[in-house]
């Protein structure tokens, strides 16, 4: 019955973009279960659990849908058509436990490894930054970690919050390197800037082989030179892109939970995402939209392209997959 099954969006000259039931990009919605003929499951974590200050993102995947309905077939630079490389679905929203954290992060594992399963490269709308912890878990090997191009103002790798939680939006990366997950040195973090508690929050990632790229660095490199840095870095192994809405500046994604100013624009984050054309992506999210401090949907609009551009360079390497 999936031979069946239409992968193309619905075109906005067939059915107005505001007509019709919203999914991811207007593609088909398969449950996990029935997406075998699936090369690229678009998927939503609903979910904020471990937001330590301005909770909303929960609502983002809901939002991302809704401004997805603007993505076309073409990229208008690469000339990359994802829909006509791979086979694309919306694999709809992970269960969460709004109210139980150590719950949530067994369920998104457990919808990932699902996915994963069936050989679906998963691409998700978050949600906090705390999900990638568990979709790592469900995708990572780890005889062979994953390398990771992480955008962020953020590092992501501190230790616990008020002295215990282990588990919040601000420690993903710390635990997946412990776990194994996440070879540091094939990590590259780009964008971070912001206030620090303490000056040793820095020293623990660094010491780990990760490599920072500061928001100052960034403004004296460019998108091009870092992008470059960064396929340096992650090289030709497994690599996950996670992507935070707050490494751009506020002034492009207001509706986030931790702004910082002074980051980049969307036209930068683009052009860096563009550049890691040829990179073995075998994951990525998108996080951090928090719909409460933006209704008016320009930060959705803005995490929902560039969950786009990362779609063109998977669909593009599932179709040299599929080429031998």
């Amino acid at each position: 019955m999936s031979d069946e099954i239409d992968f193309k969006p619905v075109s906005g000259t067939v059915l107005p973009r505001f007509a019709g039931i919203p999914t991811f990009m207007r593609l088909p919605h398969l449950a996990p279960e029935k997406a075998d003929a699936v090369d690229i499951g678009i998927t939503g974590v609903p979910w904020d659990g471990g937001t330590t200050n301005r909770a909303g993102a929960r609502h983002g995947p809901r939002q991302m849908r809704d401004m997805s309905t603007m993505m076309r077939n073409c990229h208008h630079v690469t000339g990359i058509m994802p829909f006509d490389l791979a086979n694309c679905a919306d694999l709809g929203d992970s269960p969460v436990n709004p109210i139980q954290l150590e719950d949530t992060l067994e369920r998104v594992e457990g919808h990932f490894r699902k996915i994963h399963a069936k050989g679906i490269l998963p691409l998700t709308a978050g949600g906090d930054h705390l999900i990638s912890l568990p979709i790592m878990r469900a995708i990572a090997d780890t005889s062979n970690p994953l390398g990771m191009v992480h955008f962020d103002a953020h590092t992501d790798t501190w230790d616990r919050y008020f002295g215990g939680a282990m588990y919040t939006h601000g420690t993903p990366f710390r635990r997946a390197i412990e776990e194994g997950l996440l070879d540091p040195k094939r990590t590259i973090q780009i964008g971070i800037r912001g206030g620090l508690y303490h000056p040793k929050d820095k020293e623990w990632g660094l010491a780990q082989g990760i490599r920072v790229v500061e928001i100052e660095e960034y403004f004296d490199l460019g998108p091009d030179k870092v992008a470059e840095l960064a396929r340096e870095i992650v090289g030709g192994g497994p690599a996950y892109i996670s992507f935070d809405v707050d490494g751009m500046d506020p002034v492009y994604a207001p509706g986030t939970g931790t702004p910082e100013i002074g980051g980049y624009s969307t036209h930068d984050a683009q052009r860096m995402v563009r550049g890691l054309r040829g990179l073995d992506i075998v994951g990525a999210d998108v996080v951090e939209v928090a719909p409460p401090f933006d209704p008016s949907g320009a930060t959705a609009l803005a995490g929902v392209t560039i969950m786009w551009e990362i779609l063109c360079l998977m669909a593009e390497k599932v179709a040299h997959r599929k080429a031998g």
